[in-house]
Order: C-alpha cells, then structure tokens, then sequence
C-alpha cells in the first residue's frame, strides 16, 4: 500500500510539473524585464490595449450563442433518445465523436467553400441576404454554428453522464401523469437534476470558444484567440500576460464550477 501511494504521488508531482513549469516561465517572463527588474506593466497594460475588449466580448457573445444552441439541440435529443429509442444511442454518438477525427483544417476548408459557393449561385434569391448576415463581423453566426459542431462530442459525453445518473423515465411520467405537458415535463422534473452535467457541458462550450483559433482566423474573424496571436506579433509579453490571465480565468471558474456541482449532489442527498 505505501508503493501503491508513493507511485501515486510522483506520478501527481509529474503531472503537476508538467503544468506548472510552462506556466511559471510564462509568469516569469510576463514579469522580468531586462534592465528593469520585475514589473505588472504587461498586465496593468490590457485592458487598454486596443482590440482586447471588442475581441474579448466578440467571444464572450460567441460562447453563449454556442452554449444556448448547442443546448437547445441536444437535450431535448438526449432525453428523446433515452426514452424512445435507446439502441439509436452507438449511433448519435458515433455522429456526435466525428468533429474529433475531423482535422479543423478540412472543417473550416468545407464551410469556406459553401460560404464561397452561396453568394456566386443565390446571388438574386432570398438565401443571398443570409449568406451575407451569417458573415457580419460585428457578430459572425458562421462561427456559432461551426462552434456547435466542434462543441457536440464535449456536450454529447457531459450530457450522457449526467442523464445516466438520473432515472429519466420515471421522472418524465411522474410529471406527465401530474398534467404537466412535455415541454413542462422537461422544464421542471429532467434539467433541475441534470444542473451539473448542464454546467458542465457550458463549461467545456466556453473554454472551447474561448481558445478556438484555427476555424475563425481562416475565416478571416477576430475573436479573442485570434486577437491575442496578433499582438503577439509586436507585444510578446503582453499576449503572453493575457494567455496566462485567461489559463487562470479558466481553472477559476472550473473549481466554481465544480464546487457548485458538489455541493448540489449534497443538498438534493441530504
């Protein structure tokens, strides 16, 4: 048992190096300054800095377009597919894993193409107008709806998870069977106990928009991601003060998260 326990704390003490090492060279070279000693000026310098904010809240407004539809989409699928056809599931998931073998490359190269081919072949139909407000870049729907399906085996798994804990059928006819209709069923028996994996599953929707790079630079947006590789360019240790503050934005809200997921498993035990 002491091997057992020892093997088991290096293999954390390995892990943590690995995490920690990068992002305290990162730390470090945000804040020591050749011939200046050390200084927060990269950090104290980013709300200031031009595009931050507009990038910023370009895909804060991105993830909760994402996280609304993806949402909207798959749960109602999900709570269907458990209680109407449960041997579909190989098949929705199989369907829901394939953003995962899908290199973003050839992803983003296909909706480039479309996006191409729409305004040369409905240039005098009503589709032409659409074409062209999916692509506005005050708020580029294309993004949202590449996003949903880069964000579905993430949604897909945190979903699965959560409904498998719960006994869906029984809750949905006991709701039915006190008058409520299936959207009300839906409403007020099912989500309030799958609060974590919804949490959850917004999360990794956000983080995924958040650090989404590849699909929105070659499309030609400027995102959050995007805008940090471009500042990075002629302010090195800003962007890096930026992807360090954002790292630590993130690993904040997952132990909210995950605290708030714990102590809701407690009050509805208890």
């Amino acid at each position: 048992m002491a091997r057992l326990n020892l093997w088991r704390w290096g293999v954390l003490g390995l892990a943590g190096l690995y995490f920690l090492v990068p992002l305290a060279a990162s730390v470090v070279f945000t804040v020591d300054v050749p011939g200046r000693g050390l200084t927060f000026d990269a950090y104290t310098r980013i709300f200031s800095t031009e595009g931050f904010v507009s990038s910023l809240l370009l895909s804060l407004e991105l993830a909760a377009a994402t996280i609304a539809l993806v949402l909207l989409l798959m749960v109602p699928a999900m709570v269907a597919l458990r209680l109407g056809a449960p041997r579909l599931r190989p098949v929705v998931e199989i369907v829901c894993s394939l953003p995962l073998v899908v290199p973003p490359i050839a992803f983003v190269a296909g909706i480039g193409t479309v996006l191409k081919w729409g305004p040369e072949h409905l240039s005098r139909t009503p589709l032409f107008q659409t074409f062209v407000a999916i692509q506005n870049p005050h708020f580029p729907f294309v993004l949202v709806l590449a996003y949903v399906v880069m964000a579905l085996p993430f949604v897909y798994r945190a979903l699965d998870a959560g409904l498998r804990a719960v006994d869906v059928r029984t809750l949905v006819e006991a709701a039915r069977s006190s008058g409520a209709g299936w959207p009300q069923a839906l409403a007020q028996a099912v989500l309030p106990n799958l609060r974590g994996a919804l949490l959850n599953a917004s999360f990794l929707t956000l983080a995924l928009v958040l650090g989404e790079f590849t699909v929105a630079q070659l499309l030609g947006f400027q995102p959050f991601a995007v805008w940090i590789v471009n500042v990075s360019g002629s302010q090195a240790q800003l962007s890096v003060a930026v992807s360090v503050l954002s790292l630590l934005v993130t690993w904040v809200l997952l132990l909210v998260i995950a605290g708030f997921g714990g102590r809701t498993r407690t009050t509805s035990r208890g």
